[in-house]
């Protein structure tokens, strides 16, 4: 007998102004952009809903550090965020290292110099949920390379 595993995750890049986001697949194998959030006093309850339209099983917050590995400046908001979210949902959450995750997403872009302000900044905020979808797949790659 096959036993099917569902294990559905959220990733998050959190940002200051911008929350991106990354899903996985149904079973938790690869992540895909999903969408970009504003950090408002709304954040926590569209996440909430998030979840529960999508059914996530867990949550991938990415870690953010210093190049020694040191948090830095916006760890603080990022376990605080992480509290509230604990403290609204019912999910496992998870960290897992954001290290380069936002350059490395911005190298997606196009090298096109004389692109209009508009079309760069809409670029930019896909980099958002691009840095998610780096992150969770990260995470989905380790612990699913455990087995």
């Amino acid at each position: 007998m096959i036993v099917f595993e569902y294990m559905k995750f959220l990733g998050i890049d959190y940002g200051s102004k911008k929350v991106g986001l990354a899903m996985s697949d149904d079973e938790g194998q690869i992540a895909f952009p999903y969408k970009i959030v504003k950090n408002d006093l709304e954040l926590i309850d569209s996440i909430h809903n998030i979840c529960g339209h999508e059914e996530v099983s867990a949550i991938v917050l990415g870690k953010s550090t210093d190049l020694s590995g040191k948090p830095n400046k916006i760890m603080g908001s990022i376990e605080e965020f992480k509290q509230n979210l604990e403290g609204e949902l019912e999910l496992p959450i998870y960290y897992e290292k954001e290290f380069m995750t936002s350059s490395y997403s911005g190298e997606q872009k196009s090298k096109n110099v004389f692109i209009a302000k508009k079309i760069k900044i809409e670029r930019k905020e896909k980099d958002d949920s691009k840095a998610a979808t780096f992150i969770l797949q990260r995470y989905l790659d380790r612990n699913n390379n455990r087995n």
